[in-house]
């Protein structure tokens, strides 16, 4: 297995039809997901340890993370339809990838994930509808693991920052990105615009 045979496999999950935009669905594309998970498992950050998805939508990264052996997944999603299409993706990547995924797929709010794990990736809300909408998931986040790996958009370095020190963790900004958000409502005019986006790495001191 190598970052493009990884990225291959991704590329083959369900999406959404139609994102909800009030829970600021924005599928990672496989390109992406590929490269933030190989860079982890590089470091030894998915291979054998139990992870939490938070908002995982399609399921793209913990999916990544049960090709990469990691022990077990927790999918964590409040959309129905997202983990539905989640559960399919998993039992899809089954049968290509030959193997026997260790999972479970919670439907609800992630306060209300009550679960401890080695390692939290997630892609929350980049708060463009409702102002900080992250912070929830990363409070959660912290209560859930010593080791988040999360994604917003770069303006929101100085709130990850501090949020994070004041929890007893330390953020570092460890990958930059141009995020693609494909046009989902009319009045949006390009079809595809880039969103500079940053990948932290938080951890408990």
């Amino acid at each position: 297995m190598n970052k493009k045979q990884l990225a291959m496999l991704l590329s083959e999950l369900e999406t959404f039809d139609e994102s909800k935009t009030g829970l600021e669905q924005y599928q990672t594309n496989c390109e992406i997901a590929a490269e933030i998970l190989w860079d982890l498992e590089m470091q030894g950050e998915i291979e054998g340890k139990v992870i939490a998805d938070f908002g995982c939508g399609n399921g793209i990264f913990g999916v990544g993370c049960l090709i990469l052996n990691a022990e077990k997944v927790h999918f964590v999603d409040v959309d129905e339809e997202a983990i539905k299409i989640c559960t399919s993706n998993i039992h899809k990547m089954k049968e290509i990838h030959h193997s026997q995924f260790d999972f479970e797929a919670f439907h609800g709010d992630v306060k209300k994930f009550d679960k401890k794990v080695d390692v939290v990736i997630e892609n929350p809300p980049f708060g463009v509808k409702k102002e900080h909408a992250d912070r929830e998931f990363l409070l959660k986040a912290m209560e859930t693991s010593d080791k988040i790996i999360s994604m917003h958009k770069i303006e929101s370095k100085t709130f990850i920052e501090k949020l994070s020190k004041d929890h007893g963790f330390e953020a570092k900004l460890i990958k930059k990105i141009k995020f693609p958000l494909k046009k989902i409502k009319g009045y949006h005019k390009k079809k595809v615009y880039n969103v500079d986006v940053g990948v932290w790495k938080i951890e408990k001191k």
